[in-house]
Parts: structure tokens; sequence; C-alpha cells
């Protein structure tokens, strides 16, 4: 069968996610699997430009990897009319400019979240995609992750019977940089920069509670900046004014209460860094970033509380771990390929810039919720 190029404009794939995930786990990865076979068999090849505003970087990076192609000129990438996909997980602030002017150079966007700092802007840019007629899509890998799909399928079987709640608990200790080097980059810590846990992490919790578990009604939210004195990459203090912790609870339609905490001031003694427990009539489970643990109301144990003895029941012992019966591919490269087939034979692709937009929408009413100390309605959305 026949093999056609697919030309992929891809900017901000310096950083630490846009590397990693999306251009050596994703295209490249992609790339050396033969590409993306389509539904008549045949194939599709990414062919990559990756692109940034430091030339010496790019060169780099290129070398280093294998790249053919890379610019520190988008615009100048935007005019190549063989290149019809425009890729971006650059800085939150910059984005919708750069959207924007992929969208009016006619590429299919495709994109990190959060697709905006603000509702209005994010908004904009789906009513520019909708009115140009182009393919767009915003990432969302947690989705895709082994143990939240391992979720999707015990809800899908009816395992939990009624679901009554969710409560989710991610995070990690986030070095301050000043006697050991910080996981994360100094701007996510600032908030003129567009740093900040509530926007980029609420985006996340919106598709995940969204597609799972139940639509989201309402939410009450408790932000924290708990360290406000950081160190930066040059070992220069500087003041952290973007809030480093949220306490979050959601109301879901059909009666489901979500709290999940968010932090990068916690030390993690739980089995990943992320772990939601599903509690339902008929059964519990508790998943993290791979694996996942069922507690049916069969196998249930009856503790009975009594403070004045030590507790005698290990309650680890009663949960019956799922198992791994279907491969499950990197996240952001099964999302990659299910776009890449949207663009190339409109194959049914669910995740545009409208579900991007609602994570931001989420994040204004979380941070309303902190601001007015109150729970705020999340209406419902459309461009």
């Amino acid at each position: 069968m026949s093999t056609q190029r697919l030309g992929i404009i891809m900017h901000g794939v310096t950083g630490r996610m846009g590397m990693n995930q999306h251009l050596i786990r994703s295209i490249l990865a992609i790339r050396a699997q033969g590409g993306v076979t389509l539904s008549d068999g045949s194939r599709v090849m990414p062919d990559p430009i990756i692109v940034g505003r430091n030339a010496e970087k790019m060169r780099e990076l290129a070398q280093r990897h294998g790249i053919e192609r890379w610019s520190d000129n988008v615009e100048a990438a935007l005019e190549n009319r063989e290149d019809t996909i425009f890729f971006d997980a650059g800085t939150t602030q910059m984005r919708p400019i750069l959207l924007e002017k992929a969208i009016r150079a006619g590429k299919h966007v495709y994109c990190e979240k959060p697709i905006a700092t603000n509702l209005e802007a994010a908004l904009g840019i789906v009513r520019l995609a909708e009115q140009a007629g182009v393919k767009n899509g915003t990432v969302q890998d947690k989705l895709f992750l082994p143990g939240l799909q391992k979720l999707r399928m015990l809800r899908d079987s009816g395992f939990f019977g009624r679901m009554l709640s969710v409560r989710g608990e991610f995070g990690y200790w986030v070095f301050e940089g000043d006697w050991q080097p910080a996981q994360r980059p100094s701007w996510n810590y600032r908030e003129e920069d567009g740093g900040g846990i509530i926007l980029d992490m609420i985006c996340h919790w919106r598709y995940v509670l969204d597609n799972l578990f139940g639509p989201v009604k309402s939410i009450s939210c408790l932000g924290a900046t708990h360290i406000p004195d950081r160190w930066d990459e040059k070992g220069q203090r500087y003041d952290a004014t973007a809030d480093d912790a949220a306490y979050a609870m959601f109301e879901l339609e059909g009666g489901v209460i979500a709290t999940i905490n968010s932090s990068w001031c916690t030390r993690v003694y739980r089995d990943d860094l992320v772990t939601f427990q599903v509690d339902g009539t008929n059964g519990s489970a508790v998943a993290g970033l791979t694996d996942c643990v069922i507690q049916p109301r069969q196998g249930t144990p009856r503790p009975v509380w009594n403070p004045d003895q030590k507790q005698t029941m290990d309650f680890y012992e009663t949960w019956q771990p799922v198992p791994d019966n279907q491969p499950v591919d990197n996240g952001f490269k099964t999302q990659w390929e299910s776009f890449i087939r949207h663009v190339v034979e409109d194959a049914p692709y669910n995740h545009g810039l409208i579900e991007g937009a609602k994570g931001v929408q989420l994040v204004e009413c979380a941070l309303q919720s902190w601001k007015e100390r109150r729970w705020v309605d999340v209406p419902s959305l459309t461009a």
C-alpha cells in the first residue's frame, strides 16, 4: 500500500514535555514504526519541521535526533503549503497568538493545554478554527493512561454499580531550587508568566471528570501559595507569585462528588504521583498512571472502629489488581495517531479545541471560587 507524507510544524518542542512526549515518543516513534495506518491500509508518514526562537537549540535538537528540517522563523514555516498541521507546546500566554496565525495560514491545529490563559481568548480561537474549517485538537493525554483506561473499562462494564464519589491526589515535592535544582521551570511559579497549578492542572481534571465520571456542574476551590520564595535556573531567588497547591471539590451530573488535591508542595506516600479512588455501591477501584486495583462489594472487609487497639487488618491485601489484558501505547502517541487520522481521512475525533476551552472555563470558575470563597456553577459551553 502507498505511503503519503504529512508535513507537521512543531513549535515549542525544546521544553521537557514538548521534546520528550510529543517529538521523541510520539512523532519520531510514529516514523520509526513506519507511519500511521489508515482504514484502507495505506500509511501516513509525518515529516516534522521543528521551530523555535533559538536557532542554535533548533539545530542541536535536529542533529541529535536526525531531524532534517528546522527553523527559527515561525512565520516563514507557516508559509509552506506543504506543511498542513501546526502543533504548539510553547508557553500558554503565546498560544492563542500562534494558533491564530496558523489558522489564518490555513493549517490544521493541535496544541497542548491550557489553550489560553482566559476563556475569552480560548473561545476566540475555537470560533476562528470553526470559521476557517480547519481540523483542530487539544492534548488530553491522561485519558489514554493505562490506569485510567482500566477505570473506563470498569465503568463501562458496570463494575461500580451506582457511582458515588471520586477522590484524586496529585503532586509531589518540587524543590525550591536553592540547594537542589527544581524539577519544574521557574515560570510555573510566577503568575505574570502564566504559572500556577490551578491553570496547569484544573484543565486536566475537567476532561478526566467529564469523560470518565460525569460532566462537571459546579466547583469549590481553595488555592494556596505555600512556598513564597524559590530560586530560578540561574540560582537567583525570586518571588513565587502563583499558586502551588489547589484543593477542589466538584459536583458532577448524576450526583457524583469528586475531590481532587493538586500540590507541588507534598511528599508522596501513595502508589503513584497521581491516584484516583472511585467508590460505588457495587465496588471500588484505585488507579494510578499504570496500575489499578479493585475491591468488589462481595470482597469488602468489615472493619470495626476501635481506637484502643492497634489495627491488625492489612487493608491493602483485600484489593485485587486489574490485569494488563490490553496493550496500551504511550498516551501522547496514541492521541497523535488519532488526530492524524482525523486530518487525513476525517476519522472521528472528540478532543477538539472546544474541549480545551472547557478546561480554561473550569480554571476561571476555580479562581472565582477561591477569590469569592464560594461554590461556582459551571454552565454548558458552546463556541
